[in-house]
Protein backbone atom coordinates (compact mmCIF):
# COMPACT_ATOMS: atom_id res chain seq x y z
CA UNK A 1 0.00 0.00 0.00
CA UNK A 2 0.90 3.48 -0.46
CA UNK A 3 2.49 5.25 2.70
CA UNK A 4 1.70 9.13 2.43
CA UNK A 5 4.29 12.10 3.98
CA UNK A 6 2.73 11.85 7.81
CA UNK A 7 3.48 8.51 7.84
CA UNK A 8 -0.23 7.30 7.41
CA UNK A 9 -1.10 4.28 5.11
CA UNK A 10 -3.14 4.71 2.89
CA UNK A 11 -4.18 6.19 -0.92
CA UNK A 12 -2.38 9.39 -1.73
CA UNK A 13 -4.89 12.70 -1.79
CA UNK A 14 -5.68 13.52 -5.14
CA UNK A 15 -3.84 16.63 -6.47
CA UNK A 16 -5.89 18.72 -8.84
CA UNK A 17 -3.46 22.11 -9.83
CA UNK A 18 -3.23 22.66 -13.22
CA UNK A 19 0.38 23.50 -13.73
CA UNK A 20 0.39 26.74 -15.64
CA UNK A 21 3.69 26.69 -16.86
CA UNK A 22 3.52 24.81 -19.74
CA UNK A 23 0.47 27.04 -20.50
CA UNK A 24 2.35 29.81 -20.47
CA UNK A 25 5.29 28.93 -22.56
CA UNK A 26 3.19 27.88 -25.22
CA UNK A 27 1.25 30.92 -25.30
CA UNK A 28 4.90 32.99 -25.34
CA UNK A 29 5.76 30.83 -27.47
CA UNK A 30 2.75 31.47 -30.41
CA UNK A 31 2.84 35.25 -29.56
CA UNK A 32 6.73 35.11 -31.09
CA UNK A 33 5.96 33.86 -34.14
CA UNK A 34 2.55 35.87 -34.91
CA UNK A 35 5.11 38.93 -33.90
CA UNK A 36 7.13 37.80 -36.23
CA UNK A 37 5.22 36.59 -38.98
CA UNK A 38 2.72 39.48 -39.38
CA UNK A 39 4.99 41.42 -41.41
CA UNK A 40 5.86 38.79 -43.51
CA UNK A 41 1.61 38.04 -44.21
CA UNK A 42 1.36 41.80 -45.68
CA UNK A 43 2.80 40.25 -48.85
CA UNK A 44 4.45 41.37 -51.87
CA UNK A 45 7.92 43.17 -51.97
CA UNK A 46 9.09 45.52 -49.30
CA UNK A 47 8.87 48.94 -50.75
CA UNK A 48 8.86 52.48 -48.61
CA UNK A 49 5.35 53.75 -48.64
CA UNK A 50 4.07 56.90 -48.66
CA UNK A 51 2.32 57.89 -45.58
CA UNK A 52 -1.72 58.52 -45.80
CA UNK A 53 -5.01 57.82 -43.36
CA UNK A 54 -5.82 54.48 -45.14
CA UNK A 55 -6.96 50.87 -42.80
CA UNK A 56 -4.36 47.95 -42.99
CA UNK A 57 -4.94 45.48 -46.00
CA UNK A 58 -4.99 41.77 -45.87
CA UNK A 59 -2.82 39.45 -48.33
CA UNK A 60 -5.80 37.41 -48.51
CA UNK A 61 -8.08 39.76 -50.07
CA UNK A 62 -6.43 40.41 -53.75
CA UNK A 63 -2.98 40.28 -55.51
CA UNK A 64 0.05 42.66 -54.49
CA UNK A 65 1.92 44.05 -57.31
CA UNK A 66 4.70 46.48 -56.08
CA UNK A 67 6.56 48.97 -58.24
CA UNK A 68 10.05 49.41 -56.61
CA UNK A 69 11.99 52.78 -56.62
CA UNK A 70 13.87 51.51 -59.12
CA UNK A 71 10.49 51.32 -61.34
CA UNK A 72 11.27 47.48 -60.87
CA UNK A 73 7.42 45.55 -61.01
CA UNK A 74 7.06 42.52 -58.63
CA UNK A 75 3.59 40.78 -58.94
CA UNK A 76 3.29 39.03 -55.67
CA UNK A 77 7.20 37.80 -55.05
CA UNK A 78 7.50 37.19 -59.15
CA UNK A 79 9.38 39.61 -60.66
CA UNK A 80 8.80 41.23 -63.76
CA UNK A 81 11.36 43.14 -65.85
CA UNK A 82 9.23 45.14 -68.01
CA UNK A 83 5.33 46.09 -68.57
CA UNK A 84 5.09 43.97 -71.40
CA UNK A 85 6.37 40.80 -69.64
CA UNK A 86 4.22 42.23 -66.72
CA UNK A 87 1.10 42.06 -68.97
CA UNK A 88 1.88 38.35 -69.59
CA UNK A 89 2.69 37.41 -66.26
CA UNK A 90 -0.24 39.15 -64.28
CA UNK A 91 -3.49 37.45 -65.82
CA UNK A 92 -2.13 34.09 -64.97
CA UNK A 93 -0.75 34.72 -61.96
CA UNK A 94 -4.64 36.47 -60.71
CA UNK A 95 -6.15 33.27 -62.51
CA UNK A 96 -3.80 31.42 -60.09
CA UNK A 97 -5.30 33.02 -57.08
CA UNK A 98 -8.77 33.07 -58.31
CA UNK A 99 -8.63 36.70 -58.02
CA UNK A 100 -10.52 40.01 -59.30
CA UNK A 101 -8.78 42.48 -56.83
CA UNK A 102 -5.32 43.55 -56.41
CA UNK A 103 -3.24 46.24 -54.65
CA UNK A 104 -1.04 48.63 -55.95
CA UNK A 105 2.09 49.36 -54.08
CA UNK A 106 4.80 51.94 -55.15
CA UNK A 107 7.78 53.42 -53.19
CA UNK A 108 7.08 56.62 -52.64
CA UNK A 109 10.15 57.81 -54.25
CA UNK A 110 8.46 56.19 -57.70
CA UNK A 111 7.33 58.58 -60.53
CA UNK A 112 4.07 58.89 -60.71
CA UNK A 113 3.79 58.15 -64.26
CA UNK A 114 5.17 54.70 -64.06
CA UNK A 115 2.42 54.18 -60.92
CA UNK A 116 0.04 55.11 -63.51
CA UNK A 117 1.35 52.95 -66.57
CA UNK A 118 1.04 50.23 -63.81
CA UNK A 119 -2.56 50.96 -62.87
CA UNK A 120 -3.20 51.37 -67.07
CA UNK A 121 -2.46 47.96 -67.79
CA UNK A 122 -3.96 46.35 -64.80
CA UNK A 123 -7.40 47.95 -65.70
CA UNK A 124 -6.67 47.06 -69.15
CA UNK A 125 -6.43 43.15 -68.19
CA UNK A 126 -9.80 43.56 -66.86
CA UNK A 127 -8.73 43.53 -62.93
CA UNK A 128 -12.50 45.05 -61.10
CA UNK A 129 -10.59 46.63 -58.01
CA UNK A 130 -7.27 48.13 -57.61
CA UNK A 131 -6.46 49.48 -54.30
CA UNK A 132 -3.47 52.09 -53.44
CA UNK A 133 -1.56 50.76 -50.53
CA UNK A 134 0.32 53.63 -48.11
CA UNK A 135 1.63 53.59 -44.89
CA UNK A 136 -1.01 54.47 -42.39
CA UNK A 137 0.04 57.76 -40.70
CA UNK A 138 0.76 58.50 -37.29
CA UNK A 139 -1.59 60.26 -35.26
CA UNK A 140 0.09 62.33 -32.26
Amino acid sequence: MFESRNGNKGPLPLNADINVTNLVDVAFTLLVIFIITAPILQGGVEVELPKASVAPITATEGVIVTVGKDGSLHIGEVPAASLEEFQEIFPSYVQEKGLKQAFLKGDKDVPYGRVLQVLGVMKKLDVTEVGLVAEPEVEE
